[in-house]
């Protein structure tokens, strides 16, 4: 097995939500457990709350997602994780497309998406369900 890295959200009641959005913003196949299926809802009213969701494309888990029950801290309204979505010029169309749909209904467009100075084209946004993202398109590097 190959060993992998990928961001784990956290939300208090809207993850079911947040993985269908960003299924259609990354694709592949998301899954649900929800704390009802696994015998981990301490209050009936939260058994359909996900304790564990994934985003699986080409074979990984590219996110990973669940709710915090009641009986627990609510995630920090602020955190110092963002999730970066990069690639290259041959990228580009789709990776607009992936911006388009993060920034719509976003709470904050951090930073427009356009030509940086280092030449690629760069923009940070944090979603409609708070997570923070930074895009980055390569392109052509900036002329000396």
């Amino acid at each position: 097995m190959t060993v992998a890295v990928a961001p784990y959200l956290q939300f208090r009641d809207t993850a079911r939500q947040a993985m269908e959005f960003y299924q259609q913003v990354l694709g592949g196949e998301a899954t649900f457990s929800t704390l009802g299926e696994s015998g981990m809802a301490q209050d009936p009213a939260e058994a359909d709350k996900i304790m564990h969701s994934q985003l699986v494309k080409d074979g990984v888990a590219i996110l990973m997602a669940a709710d915090t029950p009641s009986s627990m801290d609510p995630p920090p309204a602020t955190s110092s994780v963002a999730v970066s979505l990069f690639g290259g010029s041959e990228d580009a169309e789709e990776m607009h497309r992936q911006w388009d749909l993060l920034a719509e209904g976003a709470t904050h467009v951090v930073e427009p998406l356009t030509r940086a100075p280092w030449g690629d084209e760069f923009g940070m946004v944090v979603d409609r369900f708070g997570t923070f993202w930074m895009v980055n398109i390569g392109g052509d590097q900036p002329q000396g």
